[in-house]
C-alpha cells in the first residue's frame, strides 16, 4: 500500500507547483502593475463614442444573424477550395456530398435573407 502512495507522490509536487505557478502569475500583476489610467485608457475603445447602456443588455437578433451568416459564407468557402483540388480523385460519391453540403448552406442563406440580415439599414 505505501508503494501506490509514493507512486502518486510525483504528481502531488506537480499538482502544488502547478497550482504555486498559477497563484503567482495571477497575483503578480496586482502586486507589479501601476494604476495610472490616464485620458487615452478611459477613452471608448473600438466604437468610438461612450457607452450608453448597459454591457448585459439584449442584442438585437441581427447581430446573430450576421454571425450565422458569417460563419455560413467561412465555411464553404473553407471546404469548398480542398474539394475543388481533389474533385477527381473523390469521384462521385464526394461531389454529391459536397452537393448536399452546399444544398444545406444555400438553406440556412435564404433563411437569412427572409430573416432581413442582408438588408443593411
Amino acid at each position: 500500500m505505501e508503494t501506490v502512495v509514493a507512486s502518486y507522490f510525483p504528481v502531488l509536487v506537480f499538482l502544488v507547483i502547478a497550482l504555486g505557478l498559477s497563484v503567482v502569475m495571477v497575483g503578480a500583476p496586482f502586486l507589479l502593475a501601476r494604476l495610472k489610467p490616464d485620458a487615452e485608457k478611459l477613452s471608448p475603445y473600438e466604437c468610438g463614442f461612450e457607452p450608453f447602456d448597459d454591457a448585459r443588455g439584449q442584442f438585437d437578433v441581427r447581430f446573430y444573424l450576421v454571425a450565422i451568416l458569417f460563419i455560413i459564407f467561412d465555411l464553404e468557402v473553407a471546404f469548398l477550395f480542398p474539394w475543388a483540388v481533389s474533385l477527381s480523385d473523390i469521384g462521385m460519391l464526394g461531389f454529391w456530398s459536397m452537393m448536399s453540403f452546399l444544398g444545406i448552406l444555400t438553406i440556412g442563406f435564404i433563411y437569412e435573407w427572409k430573416k432581413g440580415a442582408l438588408d443593411w439599414e
